[in-house]
């Protein structure tokens, strides 16, 4: 785990799950509190948490897609549509970063 700190697709590795986590209980579990039990509190604290999360994911996609000299056909544009489908970070983890 501490290996995943010293590389710049490890730092993207770990806001990936970061990033997919957050969606995860901001779908699941902030949006149903929000609109069936109007609680709009955890909603109200976690959306701007994973805003900056998905950007931070963005930009690191990007900066890694530069170093790496990745193609946009075939991988940048996977990783970035990944952070705005419900565990599509974790796939992609799966079957490209994890592997680099």
């Amino acid at each position: 785990m501490i290996n995943l700190f010293k590389t710049k697709i490890g730092r993207l590795r770990i806001i990936g799950f970061l990033e997919g986590v957050s969606l995860l209980v901001l779908i699941f579990v902030a949006v149903p509190l929000k609109h069936y039990l109007h609680n709009p509190s955890l909603s109200e604290i976690l959306g701007p948490i994973h805003g900056a999360i998905f950007l931070l994911f963005l930009f690191n996609t990007l900066s890694v897609a530069v170093e790496q000299n990745w193609k946009f056909k075939t991988t940048t544009w996977k990783v970035i549509l990944a952070c705005i489908i419900p565990f599509g970070t974790f796939y992609i983890d799966h079957k490209i970063l994890s592997k680099l």
